[in-house]
């Protein structure tokens, strides 16, 4: 699956007329890890994929999604889906964590105005 996504990263990457240096910058990482990601020696794209979804405009699953017809092979298929699902629950707990840091700053914002 690594393998996968990082082909469609670089795809995704060219046709945006990105280095990897300026994906690299956007995900706040450094080149080399970026290169990782796209060579499919990293599952890292995983913490990103929301910032990486967000600078190409596409959607998680477009994502993963694969872009060509593979064999029916039904352990395949069950990875497949097994991989959105944890993908899916990443997505969650991204969001989860942000809507945690946007109450504490709202908190500490009140706080502020009542001094």
């Amino acid at each position: 699956m690594n393998v996968l996504i990082g082909n469609k990263l670089k795809k995704l990457r060219k046709n945006s007329n990105l280095s990897q240096e300026e994906m690299a910058g956007f995900l706040d990482i450094s080149q080399s890890a970026y290169a990782r990601m796209e060579s499919g020696e990293s599952h890292s794209w995983a913490n990103h994929i929301l910032n990486i979804c967000e600078i190409f405009k596409i959607s998680p699953e477009e994502l993963v999604k694969r872009d060509y017809p593979e064999e029916n092979n039904h352990h395949q298929k069950v990875t497949e889906i097994y991989t959105v699902q944890e993908l899916s629950d990443k997505i969650i707990e991204q969001y989860e964590e942000r809507i945690k840091d946007l109450k504490q700053t709202i908190q500490d914002l009140k706080e502020y105005r009542d001094m």
